[in-house]
């Protein structure tokens, strides 16, 4: 290996620049330098990230698990000195790199984007625009380091045979691929705002948020349009690359990379080297086994078929599904860098396994089966998931079982969406919600996978090989790379799954929002409460209270009348309600046309009041005396009728509901100003935080509905009580606090047989000397 002194010391002394530093290799690479090459210097180019600054992130990655075997060897002192006298810091971006040292000796070009799928533009700014922006500030410094340029093996394309380690053969230009990408952003976004697009988002928007009001339907409908030009520019991605023969855009991007590399580069006169690693999972030794930095591209599948969630899968079972650790992958990177190519002569190494120590996707399905029968990952029933058998059917049989399920599924949903709400029905729905998030997973890995586990090409790496052979034998455990000392069955069965199980452990024993538990309010003043009262405070609802008043107003003889009339009437009410909860309220409280007033606040202090009293939710009543006890301001703000609200004004500091427009003293049917429902209701509380100095973020909101859910976006500790179907998606989607309150052990049905009885009946008729007119209504709908 042309050591500089009869010692292995293949980088002594040099100063090495390295990309992507905070990445899963990056990590690697530099844990490596700093460990076992201690008289290198390393400049590394950081991007800030929020707050925090270059130099912030690199304190922070040296805290990280990759480090701690070199900080426990070397002591606290070490690690400082080696931060303060052996790494620089240049703080920049890939795409407007900084001035760069003038004295390197080696640069390492390991930063890339990490995802299969991103938008088109996106991939082609990070993966190409980044190297032509870094090779362009390493031309300006009028310096010569040896390059080593980090790609990957599928940049091969999609193909079948064997591939060797060379340069790409294509005539596919770089740079006009990439002003192709980066302007399609500004075609996708104008053809987003076409209104047969608009329209359809619009649609949509009303469907989910059309009862929470206007402003939330525009917000819905905006990010739906956000959403279709993501998913727009990532097909035109995925297309685009399979145009040209390969499987994505991040294989297409990062084969034009390495023209970029060659070009701008090695077509100047420099060196070059290329490595091309395959898969790059967790570490066989170094700097532990069983190291790895999150889940990388084989562990979610992986994952998934220990949870269950893959029946099947579409791979072919002789494909090759080349993987490599991390660590034989660092010690070839390092080799390379201390071998430079000739000038204008780039070299090309496959960091692969494939080629002579090939695994089979069936021998990862037997070894993953195997092990998730042996440590089954736990259910939600106490239980173990028992780890599917596969058959392997093929691609488009899996294809038609997973668009059934989907199909199933949003059905489904939509289906519970309409049924009321219950314990049971949330149970439901959580389930529904869980096997939705199975089928989206497997789709996206069905996407993205498919051609990786169906690939029948094999990476040739007897170059990589032969540089393995260079190296003293008495180095070959600390530095080499040989794909071949790997055994498979042991690595697998006793370092990477175990690995990577832990991880998901660790990520799934978090606390969820909902199984936290009660704590004491917070002493906070200017704090405001705000309840809700039907369906919230009160097990009722208007519905309810009408009929209440109803029965008690008529002669025993017309309820039957009465009550047919309303339940005819309930589809239209029901189905009002649905779209537009102040559209419910004006079409239904037609039906008290005729009341006279004075009469209706009569029979409800002498009678009604005390049958709204009953239905009152105790957990309600608590949580409004804990907020007082706290000192919190309470509210009680509803699209209730006032007079229906006077039996409860002693329990809030304050109360706001709809009043009826009247005439003599006679309500006409119609409201006398719009409602506080949804974004109205928000407007006023906002409104009335500003007018009375209430802090709104340390403030509190319990709703039941949907159309509750722009006010409850407003204050810092939204609570859904009891929620509807459509809300408790929303409060479980955002982690709200979701609350179960009980009704009390007198059910509606029991309150209705009581009046029918007649056991109410000497107080549930208005005194004589105060008449109540409530004629049986005639059939009206508001416009």
């Amino acid at each position: 290996m042309s050591p500089r002194t009869a010692e292995f010391a293949p980088l002594e002394g040099q100063h090495i620049m390295l990309t992507g530093a905070t990445g899963f290799v990056g990590q690697a690479i530099l844990e490596k330098l700093l460990a076992d090459y201690p008289t290198t210097r390393v400049t590394l180019l950081i991007r800030p990230k929020g707050s925090l600054t270059g130099q912030a992130r690199l304190t922070s990655l040296l805290r990280k698990p990759v480090f701690a075997t070199w900080r426990e060897r070397v002591g606290k002192e070490e690690v400082e000195r080696a931060a303060a006298e052996r790494i620089t810091v240049v703080e920049s971006t890939m795409g407007d790199v900084a001035s760069l040292p003038s004295d390197l000796d080696v640069l390492i070009h390991s930063a890339s984007t990490v995802s299969f799928d991103p938008p088109i533009d996106e991939a082609f700014k990070t993966n190409v625009g980044g190297a032509v922006g870094l090779y362009e500030a390493l031309l300006r410094t009028g310096s010569d380091p040896h390059v080593v340029h980090v790609s990957t093996a599928y940049v091969g394309g999609i193909r079948k045979g064997t591939t060797v380690e060379a340069s790409l053969k294509h005539s596919v230009n770089w740079r006009v691929e990439m002003d192709a990408a980066i302007a399609a952003r500004a075609q996708v976004e104008a053809s987003s705002r076409r209104p047969e697009i608009l329209r359809k988002v619009i649609a949509e928007a009303r469907t989910v948020s059309g009862k929470v009001g206007p402003q939330a339907v525009a917000a819905a409908a905006e990010e739906g349009r956000n959403a279709w030009v993501t998913a727009r520019l990532v097909d035109y991605g995925r297309v685009r690359a399979q145009s040209l023969g390969w499987a994505d855009v991040y294989a297409l991007t990062k084969s034009m990379s390495e023209r970029v590399a060659e070009e701008l580069w090695a077509g100047n006169g420099h060196r070059l080297s290329v490595v091309r690693p395959a898969i790059i999972e967790s570490a066989l030794r170094h700097p532990y086994p069983g190291w790895i930095d999150g889940f990388k591209v084989a562990d979610p599948l992986i994952i998934a078929y220990g949870r269950g969630l893959l029946p099947e899968f579409p791979g072919l079972p002789d494909s090759i599904l080349d993987i490599i650790p991390v660590d034989i992958v660092v010690n070839a990177t390092l080799a390379v860098a201390a071998n430079p190519a000739p000038r204008d002569e780039p070299k090309y190494f496959h960091l692969s396994s494939g080629g002579r120590n090939p695994l089979t996707f069936r021998d990862i399905y037997e070894n993953v089966l195997t092990y998730f029968r042996a440590n089954p990952i736990p259910d939600d029933q106490r239980g173990h998931i028992r780890a599917p058998l596969w058959a392997f059917p093929g691609a488009r049989a899996i294809a038609r079982s997973l668009k059934f399920g989907e199909r199933s599924n949003k059905y489904a949903q939509r289906a519970l969406l309409r049924l009321p709400s219950g314990k049971t029905t949330r149970n439901w729905q959580r389930q529904v919600s869980a096997r939705q998030t199975d089928l989206e997973l497997l789709r996206a890995y069905s996407d993205l996978y498919q051609n990786y586990t169906q690939a029948e090409i094999i990476y040739d790496d007897s170059k990589t090989a032969a540089l393995n052979e260079t190296l003293p034998k008495s180095q070959l455990e600390k530095f080499g790379f040989d794909a071949t000392d790997i055994d498979w069955d042991h690595y697998l069965q006793q370092v990477h799954f175990p690995a990577i199980t832990t991880l998901m452990r660790t990520f799934s024993s978090r606390p969820r929002a909902k199984e936290q538990k009660e704590k004491p309010l917070p002493q906070v003043p200017n704090v405001v409460a705000v309840f809700d009262l039907e369906g919230t405070v009160l097990a009722t609802n208007i519905i309810e209270q009408y009929l209440w008043v109803r029965l008690a107003s008529v002669d025993k003889s017309k309820w039957p009348a009465e009550l047919a009339n309303l339940f005819g009437s309930l589809p239209r009410y029901i189905a009002t309600d649905r779209r537009d909860r102040g559209e419910f309220l004006r079409t239904f409280l037609r039906r008290y046309e005729g009341v006279d007033e004075a009469a209706l606040r009569s029979l409800i202090h002498d009678s009604i009041g005390d049958v709204l009293l009953q239905r009152i939710r105790p957990e309600a009543v608590r949580q409004i005396r804990k907020h007082r006890e706290a000192g919190h301001r309470t509210v009680l703000v509803t699209g209730a009728i006032n007079v229906f609200t006077e039996p409860f004004t002693s329990l809030f500091d304050e109360v706001v509901a709809s009043t009826m427009h009247s005439k003599d003293g006679v309500w006409t049917g119609y409201l006398s100003k719009p409602p506080l429902v949804d974004e109205a209701r928000a407007a006023w509380l906002r409104l009335y935080a500003e007018r009375e100095g209430l802090d709104l973020s340390k403030s509190y909101a319990y709703g039941d509905s949907h159309a509750d859910r722009a006010w409850l976006e407003l204050v810092g500790n939204p609570q859904a009580v009891n929620p509807d179907a459509a809300l408790f998606q929303h409060a479980t989607t955002k982690h709200w606090r979701i609350h179960q309150w009980n009704d009390q052990a007198r059910s509606r049905l029991n309150t209705i047989n009581e009046l029918v009885r007649g056991d109410m009946a000497s107080t549930t008729h208005a005194p004589a000397h105060t008449p109540l007119t409530l004629e049986s209504p005639k059939e009206t709908t508001h416009e």
